[in-house]
């Protein structure tokens, strides 16, 4: 078991705006998407706060987000980066390994990355994921370069506090379809 220490509110303002973003889709009907909770074990808690401040992981975890998007079952894990070059090391094996099954079972799978720097918000389709992650297995680069993304990609916030996942899933549908009628 991995022990955990608290890392303050890392990742908080992308986990924010994505939890406002599929309330607004569950409270208008066009999705049901929630929060995996990653299950700990807590084993020191600070009685002054109450906040854990030492626990262990129960299991690993798949993704940060399930649900579906009218008919659509989808799934997604959400990261940061501060600068533009993403370290794949930030995806772990069993996490790909789950999105891979999910697909498998025809779920759409997909990444939602902020570099925060930037301010700007990538939906990564399973499939440019997985071409990042293949080249790192063969050898290559263990990262990749923002200039690399698909500018198709990019979600431009609504208000400031919505992301328009659904923008995103759409296109990646769309390109979905677009490569069954090629084969």
């Amino acid at each position: 078991m991995a022990a955990w220490r608290t890392r303050g509110l890392r990742g908080s303002v992308l986990e924010d705006v994505i939890n406002q973003t599929i309330e607004h889709y569950r409270s208008a009907g066009l999705a049901l998407i929630q929060k995996i909770p990653t299950p700990i074990t807590p084993i020191n808690i600070d009685q002054a706060t109450r906040h854990i401040t030492l626990a262990y992981f129960e299991q690993r975890s798949t993704v940060d987000y399930m649900g579906i998007v009218q008919g659509i079952p989808v799934c997604f894990d959400a990261k940061e980066c501060a600068v533009d070059t993403f370290p794949l090391h930030n995806i772990h094996a069993h996490q790909t390994e789950f999105m891979t099954e999910f697909e498998k079972q025809g779920g759409v799978s997909f990444l939602l990355l902020c570099f925060t720097h930037r301010q700007e918000y990538y939906y990564m389709p399973y499939v440019e994921l997985m071409e990042f992650w293949n080249r790192m297995k063969l050898g290559g680069r263990k990262s990749f370069k923002i200039s690399e993304l698909d500018p198709a990609y990019f979600l431009d916030t609504e208000r400031g506090f919505y992301l328009p996942i659904l923008e995103g899933l759409q296109r990646d549908l769309n390109a979905r379809e677009e490569r069954e009628e090629q084969k």
